[in-house]
């Protein structure tokens, strides 16, 4: 046998075992746990994991811009952390964040938006964050089941304003789905499946990106979505993209990770039986769908769905487009029923 060939299939045997240990190491973490027994540091790999993590989370928490308040929120799914910022009596609008990701996804929208609004960013009960879940998390209903409670928990009523991003995004479908009567308004911002199937492609770069390094998560999956932040290469974007990759990894390496709730595709007669206002954002370099397909669809199905695709931008919209995405949101929102003084305390 030559040289060549014995490199060949040494080379092959390689990706082979290194395909069968990504798989291994992706089912290991999805392993449900058993909800009679936590440990005193679930969700967390370990009490030093907790501590760890929860120290990055609050360093990462100074660089909110505004003036904030925290708190943990009691529902029969757990405990729901939800950072408060905005004048007291604005009407309320409620953020959902992507996956993997925590309320503080939103720093580079937060001032704009709490101007305006009583803004509360969650962490989701079931992801990384300080929110703390009691109960598996099975299907969309156990989901929008917690919202509704946690809504009802801090008493905002039923003219609340929700949007979410990515997961978040196609979160805020079910619920306007379900709840319709508690929503005034609501912002899909790039939300996954929802308008159309996530691509194969994300499911092979998932996999290696959960392998505990972080050249694989950020050659595999923050360099592959955020494609519009890394072509900016500036001081700024370089940073943020540094961010996105360490926030990532934190969240790999501290957390034990709980079997996902598989997001959905919209079916024709659910797209149309939306009455509530709901305004979809999507970068025309998205890569989980494409942006003008996922459009055609809604304009063509659901027309009274308001459509923007948002230039220069991918999944990383809400960072590359900060202002025009701020700005669409704010003028869709508009004005909401409740009088307000923007020098109320915050």
């Amino acid at each position: 046998m030559t040289l060549f060939k014995k490199l060949l299939i040494g080379l092959g045997v390689a990706v082979i075992l290194l395909i069968i240990a990504a798989v291994w190491f992706v089912v290991s973490l999805f392993s449900e746990p058993d909800m009679s027994n936590l440990p005193e540091h679930y969700p967390f790999k370990s009490a030093a994991a907790k501590v760890r993590y929860l120290a990055y989370y609050d360093e990462r928490a100074q660089q909110w811009p505004v003036d904030s308040e925290a708190s943990l929120v009691e529902t029969s799914f757990g405990k729901t952390f939800v950072r408060v910022s905005g004048p007291l009596l604005a009407p309320p609008l409620i953020l959902l964040p992507s996956t993997s990701s925590s309320s503080l996804i939103w720093l580079p929208n937060i001032q704009a938006l709490s101007q305006q609004y009583r803004v509360y960013a969650i962490d989701n009960i079931y992801d990384v964050g300080r929110s703390v879940n009691i109960k598996s998390i099975n299907s969309p209903d156990d989901l929008v089941n917690w919202l509704d409670e946690l809504f009802t928990e801090l008493d905002l009523g039923d003219s609340i304003n929700l949007m979410g991003l990515s997961f978040g995004g196609w979160l805020t479908s079910q619920f306007v789905l379900s709840h319709p009567n508690r929503i005034n308004k609501a912002v899909w911002l790039a939300p996954v499946a929802t308008i159309h199937q996530i691509p194969g492609e994300w499911a092979w770069r998932a996999i290696l990106s959960a392998l505990p390094h972080r050249y694989f998560m950020k050659k595999f999956m923050i360099e592959w979505l955020f494609a519009d932040l890394l072509k900016q290469n500036d001081e700024i974007s370089i940073k943020h993209l540094d961010q996105l990759v360490e926030d990532a990894m934190m969240g790999l390496k501290s957390y034990t990770f709980r079997m996902p709730v598989t997001p959905t595709v919209l079916s024709d007669k659910e797209l149309q039986e939306i009455q509530v206002p709901v305004l979809f954002l999507v970068g025309e370099n998205e890569k989980l769908y494409p942006a003008k397909t996922a459009v055609m669809r809604l304009n063509t199905i659901a027309p009274q769905i308001q459509t923007e695709i948002i230039p220069h931008a991918g999944h990383d919209l809400t960072i590359v487009q900060t202002t025009l995405v701020n700005k669409k949101i704010l003028d869709f929102l508009g004005k909401t029923r409740g009088n307000w003084n923007t020098n109320d305390d915050k």
